[in-house]
């Protein structure tokens, strides 16, 4: 892999055309202002480059064996572990920013120790309880927020003992005064994204099978749409897909992936996507909309759903033959994508209604707003 470091305003550039271990030391003798630059953003000097993989920052590495492979003997899915009477109390291992400086808005990584004792698989979400007190009910916890995992079951370390969440720090801005009304924020967002390493936190669950990945027929494709932080489950996806060596899951399908977000700084793991497309350009296919930056074919805004149009007859074709598909983002995002759907089914001469009730029929239509 390639690097660039930036110490005390001298840029130096490393290759060693191989794989880094985790043992490398990038921080050394660095000052507190230094930073890493990879992909046009910049992180602290401070971070190991067992994060920088985790983060898709430096060499996404394929085909990792993870342990414990335990983890893949229950049939079903764990539900419930821990409820908000009880929470797990988890320990923070980091938290970082992931959007570039003209993103509208904070986006972070954040990696939670659970020990192994929370188990969960792709597509489930963990609850988390914020500090403090319900102000709906004096005396009470608030009650859990739920966030899709953006980790496979193994964590970003391939161990077992973590779960990532993809968070977006949810503030308020008065329309009138353009400033932001710190009464209004988000409460468990801003208490993630301002967490330090060993920071506890309160967790549920873990919770959700609507958005498991069917992993019966390792050859199916599947067909997946986020917006924004949307994108957690399908990054646990394709990391068991493609980065994790799993004696029981060989994916040998296709996985499509469209995301939304606003504009070029505002794509979370694209540097860890472009590596698949690169590795497995016969299995990965990945087409992003960029709101402020792209037009759709009208002249308008490209928004996810205009990408989705591009494709409209491939798109029907797959599902026909039997792919899933699925949505994860903020709920606005589905009256626009189901509008556009039924508009290219009709224009194909077929019933929208129909077809979606037999997607729904046949447990190949995922669906996780909020």
């Amino acid at each position: 892999g390639t690097f660039s470091m930036i110490q005390c305003g001298t840029l130096l550039n490393a290759t060693d055309g191989g794989t880094y271990k985790c043992k490398v030391a990038l921080h050394e003798r660095l000052d507190a202002k230094s930073s890493l630059t990879f992909s046009g953003k910049c992180l602290p000097a401070h971070i190991p480059v067992q994060r920088l993989r985790g983060l898709g920052l430096l060499d996404v590495r394929y085909k990792v064996a993870s342990f414990p492979l335990q983890l893949e003997a229950e049939k079903e899915a764990p539900m419930n572990l821990f409820k908000p009477k009880k929470p797990y109390t988890g320990k923070i291992v980091s938290v970082d920013r992931i959007v570039g400086l003209k993103a509208p808005g904070e986006t972070c990584h954040i990696v939670i120790d659970h020990g192994g004792n929370l188990p969960y698989w792709e597509g489930q979400s963990y609850g988390i309880i914020p500090p403090g007190e319900n102000p709906k009910k004096p005396g009470q916890l608030h009650p859990p927020r739920l966030y899709s995992i953006a980790s496979t079951r193994y964590g970003d370390a391939f161990d077992g003992k973590t779960a990532s969440l993809c968070v977006r720090r949810a503030v308020y801005t008065d329309p009138e005064t353009g400033k932001e009304d710190p009464l209004k924020k988000g409460i468990c967002s801003n208490f993630l994204c301002d967490c330090k390493p060993g920071d506890e936190v309160k967790i549920t669950g873990p919770s959700g099978k609507i958005m498991l990945l069917p992993e019966d027929d390792p050859n199916a494709t599947h067909i997946m749409v986020a917006t924004g932080t949307g994108i957690a489950p399908y990054r646990a996806y394709l990391r068991r897909m493609f980065m994790e060596d799993i004696p029981t899951f060989k994916f040998g399908g296709l996985a499509w992936l469209f995301l939304g977000v606003a504009n070029t700084d505002s794509l979370l793991y694209h540097d860890e996507f472009l590596g698949y497309k690169k590795k497995f350009s016969d299995k990965f296919r990945y087409d992003i909309a960029l709101s402020r930056e792209q037009e759709n074919r009208q002249g308008g805004k490209m928004y996810v759903q205009n990408k989705l149009e591009e494709y409209g007859d491939e798109i029907f074709e797959l599902l026909d033959n039997g792919a899933h598909i699925y949505f994860c983002g903020l709920k606005g995002m589905m009256p626009g994508i189901q509008a556009t759907l039924k508009r290219v089914a009709e224009e194909r001469g077929e019933n929208w209604d129909e077809k979606l009730s037999a997607y729904k029929k046949t447990k190949r239509w995922h669906v996780e707003v909020y």
